[in-house]
């Protein structure tokens, strides 16, 4: 006999798949969908981002389903469904209490699946009912109609406090011993997760290092010599040195708008090919807006008007480098110039745009994947897009958990932060690098506005 009965919301499944199986517990909990949820999801596979993959891969799973039992009752139906594991109950009314509002369409949904809810609370006597949604206003309604809820859980808990960069002080003589030195031999405190030291010498010296397999690398005065764009805080150096380390599998870096975190990886990505290390740079950006008006089009290399219109945010950082190479007078007055020397840097280190939908199936190699916004992807894609990878490439992994627009997903349960969590981790088979950028360099305004409204 099942443990509990879960009411599912339309949220839930595009937040994450995988969360119905999750809730599950290996079939010791029934799941209702109620009608609605699926109209919804139906209507979100439409959708070319992450909206949209989730519910077709909620499609997916259904079309595996295979039907055990339908219950017809008074005013409601039941079909009885199998999944692997999962049992899945499809609940729908013949009579809806809430009438169809097109001008409140969502809130009339909202309530339509609560009646369902009642629905179960009714038919599964004797076991706990309750509606999980990710809606506050959801849940509202369900608790005025005394049905117990849940939102999925993310409780602050979950997010482990990090320290990727630590600071101590040394007696002057061991500067000497520390290069390529094991860390504990400096701090018996080390933990996984201090991937950046900050080493003040007593005499006033100040040396920087990034740790790689228990071992310090300092970070040389020569160390960004030739980069087409250098780093002008520590926060930076400790980013690129990992990067151009070519030491780490995937680095992930949670920032600040203005922090220069893309334009910063392109700059590594680039010279890690001019030494041979990759053939190509493929960029999966995971913006909702991005996706839901450019994944219809797609991308073309070489094409300048998609790649400026459905491209912008890539489009600005190859540009931003594109003016450094060309002499200041040449890139003010000759805007061509400029644009040429865009489809030259797509040119030459061949730049892919890839949006995460199109990965299936796919294996990338020699390539230096960069995954950007990704506190809007869920850890589905982030699983999709990383088992894409094979042993010739290495992600970097980019997003602020301050800029999150998936309504379906939170600071808590995205790609970015799944990733983050694991840095804290040892894996025998993957090496890991994080770091957290707060120094905006973008300029006054980007300041500006983190000092008024980040209080």
């Amino acid at each position: 006999m099942a443990k509990k009965v879960f009411v599912v919301d339309t949220n839930v499944v595009l937040n994450d798949i995988q969360n119905i199986y999750r809730l599950s517990e290996e079939g010791e909990n029934i799941i209702v969908l109620p009608e609605t949820v699926l109209i919804e999801l139906e209507d979100k596979k439409k959708e070319l981002g992450e909206i949209g993959y989730q519910a077709r891969e909620f499609a997916r799973l259904l079309a595996r389903a295979k039907v055990k039992a339908a219950d017809h009752n008074n005013g409601y139906k039941i079909a009885k469904i199998f999944i692997d594991e999962l049992m899945i109950h499809i609940i729908s009314k013949d009579r809806y209490e809430t009438d169809i509002d097109m001008t409140h369409i969502a809130e009339s949904n909202d309530k339509r699946i609560i009646e369902i809810a009642g629905v179960a609370q009714k038919y599964y006597k004797g076991l706990k009912t309750i509606f999980v949604s990710l809606d506050v206003y959801a849940r509202t309604f369900a608790i005025l109609k005394n049905i117990k809820t849940e939102t999925l859980h993310d409780d602050k808990e979950d997010i482990p406090e990090f320290e990727f960069i630590k600071k101590i002080t040394l007696e002057s003589m061991h500067v000497k011993y520390l290069d390529l030195a094991p860390i504990r031999e400096f701090d018996e405190n080390y933990q996984l997760n201090n991937f950046c030291y900050i080493f003040e010498m007593e005499d006033g010296h100040t040396y920087y290092g990034i740790i790689h397999n228990g071992q310090i690398n300092l970070i040389g005065e020569q160390e960004f010599k030739g980069l087409k764009v250098k780093p002008v805080n520590v926060e930076q150096k400790f980013y690129m040195k990992a990067i151009l380390s070519n030491d780490y599998d995937i680095v992930v870096v949670d920032a600040k708008a203005g922090t220069g975190k893309t334009l910063l990886a392109f700059t590594c990505a680039m010279k890690l090919i001019d030494k041979k290390h990759y053939d190509k740079i493929i960029y999966v950006r995971n913006s909702i807006e991005s996706l839901d008006k450019g994944a219809d089009v797609g991308y073309l290399a070489g094409n300048d008007e998609k790649f400026r219109v459905y491209n912008m945010a890539l489009n600005d950082t190859l540009e931003h480098i594109a003016k450094k190479l060309l002499k200041r007078s040449e890139s003010k007055e000759n805007i061509n110039a400029v644009e040429n020397k865009i489809l030259e840097l797509i040119g030459k280190y061949r730049i892919e745009k890839l949006w995460p939908g199109e990965a299936r199936g796919r294996t990338l190699s020699d390539a230096i994947v960069i995954l950007d916004e990704w506190q809007n992807s869920s850890e589905k894609t982030t699983q999709l897009i990383l088992s894409r990878l094979d042993n010739t490439c290495t992600a970097i992994v980019i997003g602020s958990n301050r800029q999150i627009d998936n309504f379906y997903l939170n600071k808590y349960n995205n790609g970015l932060t799944s990733l983050l969590k694991e840095a804290k981790i040892e894996h025998n088979e993957i090496k890991m690098f994080a770091i957290e950028l707060q120094k905006a360099v973008r300029g006054k305004y980007a300041e500006f506005s983190e000092k008024v409204f980040e209080k």
